[in-house]
């Protein structure tokens, strides 16, 4: 299962009135791991960015003036999201902008190459009903630290937003269980475990900040509970 959790920056908020993407980024997630295969890439839009749209993304005309326009990059933007899952908070939004980039390069939309397009942010409020879902409200729902998001760039949200959407679907994905056609319908309970060869498995260690990241939950969690952290009594 091949996912790409995406995010843009635009020059304002409609490509109907000539706005235009700046950024994008997608971060690979395949069977819920997290692949390092990024991509990140700044775009000239042949435009100034409106005010508003400035301040959130910090990009200016002068810095994006050296970088590709959309055409020279599209063709390797659809192979990186060919046959992926495409994950976006408020979706609508980044694929309105992105479809409408690829119809200015003669090329199809994105529904089109990719195997379906999911709303990171529809999903949360599905998840949460009645609670705010922005990516800073689920970071903080689910201990993420955003603390070194100062500006909204397309990368670092895609990366928040793969660790909030692991987050948000973690639990049982496979039981690993067998349940035969004749156990179904005798209405027996016999189950065939399958085996599994943990030799291939990667084992991944903690890294130092991670620990005390830990530590520190741990620590509120012992204060809020008066004591009561069993991860510590045992």
């Amino acid at each position: 299962m091949r996912q790409i959790v995406m995010d843009t920056e635009t020059t304002g908020l409609d490509p109907a009135d000539g706005h235009r993407v700046v950024e994008l980024a997608g971060v690979e997630i395949v069977n819920r791991l997290l692949t390092g295969n990024h991509l990140h890439l700044y775009l000239n839009p042949d435009r100034d960015s409106d005010p508003e749209a400035l301040a959130v993304h910090g990009l200016t005309t002068e810095f994006l003036a050296d970088h590709p326009r959309f055409p020279e990059i599209a063709d390797r933007f659809l192979e990186y999201i060919k046959d992926a899952e495409i994950i976006i908070h408020n979706a609508p939004f980044d694929t309105k902008f992105l479809n409408a980039e690829l119809a200015k390069a003669g090329l199809p939309r994105m529904e089109e190459v990719c195997a379906k397009i999911t709303d990171s942010l529809t999903y949360a409020r599905e998840l949460h009903p009645g609670k705010r879902n922005s990516l800073d409200a689920l970071c903080e729902r689910y201990g993420i630290s955003n603390a070194h998001r100062t500006l909204h760039g397309a990368l670092l949200d895609s990366e928040l937003l793969a660790d909030v959407w692991l987050a948000m679907t973690r639990g049982q994905n496979g039981l690993m269980m067998d349940f035969s056609d004749e156990d179904a319908s005798s209405g027996g309970s016999h189950v065939q475990l399958e085996r599994i060869d943990a030799s291939s498995l990667p084992v991944i260690f903690a890294q130092a900040e991670e620990l005390a990241a830990h530590e520190s939950y741990l620590e509120d969690l012992d204060k809020s509970s008066g004591g009561g952290c069993v991860w510590r009594q045992l």
